[in-house]
């Protein structure tokens, strides 16, 4: 594994990203934003995704502006700069044949709205069509919390408007494959506001064979982010492994 850290993706100081390359010529790359609520977390990844990146896909782990210091939809921009970047940038390093953009809870939220709303990737002339994968972890598809609390409204509150990736839906008839993760004990209206999504892509024709979804069942919220099966592999990491590997 060769890893490349803190390179600058866009000229907020808050925005870079760390390379964790395999040790191929040729390799599919994820690009994975982390959680933390638009407020707190960082691209340090650990040793999370090492057993995918030993398999030979690539991971890119991006940093992005977050409360208080941004508001929205700065940080939906800089996950679409973070992507630009990556799809410039990543033939210096080997060839990229598949890129697929991931991550969990609010880094998932970022990723379902470039998944559904076109004009963050857009502005960047991406189809967010042309992506060969999404893999949403745990994500809100309602109105992120933050951007709730921004508005000076309660946090609690269901909305649906242009800042929920669920409003989106319908926009983007030829979605790629998507992997969808949430637990049984997430955070309150998680695993139901889930539900709702996957019901909604339902209701608008997304074909079922291009999604996934996996309940992690006795587990908090992306507490088994850092699980391990009987042989010491990180579980999610697998999972996505296989996900990936599917759609090769």
């Amino acid at each position: 594994m060769k890893i490349v850290k803190d390179i600058s993706y866009s000229d907020f100081e808050e925005c870079k990203l760390d390379l964790y390359l395999p040790n191929t010529t040729q390799f599919p790359v994820m690009v994975f934003f982390h959680g933390g609520g638009i407020e707190g977390g960082d691209k340090d990844t650990g040793n999370i995704f090492d057993g995918l990146i030993d398999d030979g896909v690539a991971v890119v782990s991006a940093n992005y502006r977050m409360y208080p210091n941004a508001k929205y939809p700065e940080f939906i921009e800089d996950a679409a700069s973070a992507v630009k970047w990556v799809l410039d940038n990543i033939e210096n390093y080997g060839k990229c044949d598949k890129i697929y953009i991931s991550g969990s809870s609010a880094g998932a939220y970022l990723s379902m709205m470039l998944c559904f709303d076109k004009k963050y990737l857009g502005k960047h002339r991406i189809n967010p069509d042309d992506i060969s994968g999404y893999i949403f972890d745990s994500a809100q598809p309602t109105t992120h919390f933050n951007v709730l609390r921004e508005r000076g409204i309660d946090t609690r509150k269901v909305i649906i408007d242009e800042a929920a990736p669920i409003y989106h839906i319908g926009e983007n008839h030829d979605a790629p494959p998507m992997l969808i993760f949430v637990s049984d004990n997430d955070i309150p209206n998680r695993l139901e506001q889930t539900n709702l999504f996957r019901s909604t892509l339902k209701q608008f024709g997304y074909e079922d064979k291009k999604i996934v979804f996996k309940l992690m069942e006795g587990y908090g919220h992306t507490q088994y982010n850092h699980a391990t099966d009987e042989s010491g592999s990180n579980i999610f990491a697998e999972i996505i492994k296989g996900f990936i590997r599917s759609t090769l």
